[in-house]
C-alpha cells in the first residue's frame, strides 16, 4: 500500500503540481488584500489538463465569499505583487483572475473551469477552511482540495483523491455546475505569464473602469 501512495505522489509531482516557498506577509498587508467581488457566491474549481497525454496536472479552488480568494494548493502562481499566504491567493481581482487562468493554460496544457453558485453560508464556510488549511505538500494539490469541498454541505459526495481530473469529473455531478475550457498556444514556459504582470497596474486600470 506504501508503494502504491508513493507511486501515485509521484505521479501527480511530475505533472507540475509543485509546492512553493513564500516570504511571510504580514496581517496588515493581508487586511488591505481583501477584494469582494460583486458577482454571486461561487466556487469555482480549475482543473489543469495535459494536452499530449490527457492526464490531469493540478487542481485549485476560487471561492467567492465575504472576499474572493484562490485556494492554490502546493501551487506555482507567485510574484512580487501577488499576495499569497500559505497556499492562499487574495485580492483576487477580475484581472488577477484572468492572469491565474492564463498562467495555467498554454500549448501544453489547458484549464477546464467549473462553477457553481452556492448560498452565502456555503461561500463562507469555504473561505474559513481554505484559509485554514495551511500550506499544502507537493502533489496534494487534488487531495486537499476534495477534503476541503468535501465537508461543504451539498458536496458530500466528492470523495478524496490525489488525482485532480477525478476531481473535476465529481465536481461536474454536482447540480447546477457549469464548464467551459479555455485553450491558449503561447509559450510552454507558464511563468512568462507572470514576467508583464502589473498587480499596481491592474488596480489603477480597475478604478479607472468603475470597478
Amino acid at each position: 500500500m506504501r508503494i502504491l501512495i508513493l507511486a501515485a505522489i509521484a505521479a501527480v509531482g511530475l505533472s507540475g503540481c509543485v509546492v512553493k516557498q513564500d516570504p511571510p506577509v504580514s496581517d496588515e498587508v493581508l487586511a488591505a488584500s481583501v477584494y469582494r467581488h460583486d458577482g454571486p457566491p461561487r466556487l469555482t474549481l480549475f482543473t489543469m489538463i495535459n494536452n499530449r497525454t490527457g492526464r490531469g496536472a493540478h487542481s485549485s479552488l476560487m471561492v467567492n465569499g465575504s472576499q474572493r480568494v484562490i485556494f492554490d494548493p502546493a501551487g506555482s502562481f507567485r510574484k512580487g505583487g501577488i499576495v499569497t499566504r500559505d497556499d492562499v491567493v487574495y485580492d483576487v481581482t477580475p484581472g488577477l483572475a484572468d492572469v491565474y487562468t492564463r498562467f495555467h493554460a498554454r500549448k501544453t496544457y489547458h484549464v477546464v473551469v467549473q462553477e457553481v453558485d452556492v448560498t452565502p453560508e456555503v461561500a463562507e464556510a469555504a473561505l474559513q477552511l481554505v484559509m485554514a488549511r495551511g500550506e499544502v505538500a507537493d502533489a496534494m494539490c487534488a487531495n486537499s482540495t476534495s477534503e476541503i469541498l468535501s465537508k461543504l454541505p451539498g458536496f458530500e459526495g466528492i470523495s478524496r483523491t490525489w488525482y485532480p481530473k477525478n476531481l473535476s469529473e465529481q465536481f461536474s455531478e454536482i447540480p447546477g455546475a457549469t464548464r467551459s475550457e479555455l485553450y491558449e498556444y503561447d509559450d510552454g514556459d507558464r511563468f512568462k505569464a507572470l514576467e508583464a504582470f502589473d498587480a499596481t497596474r491592474v488596480k489603477e486600470n480597475m478604478a479607472a473602469n468603475g470597478h
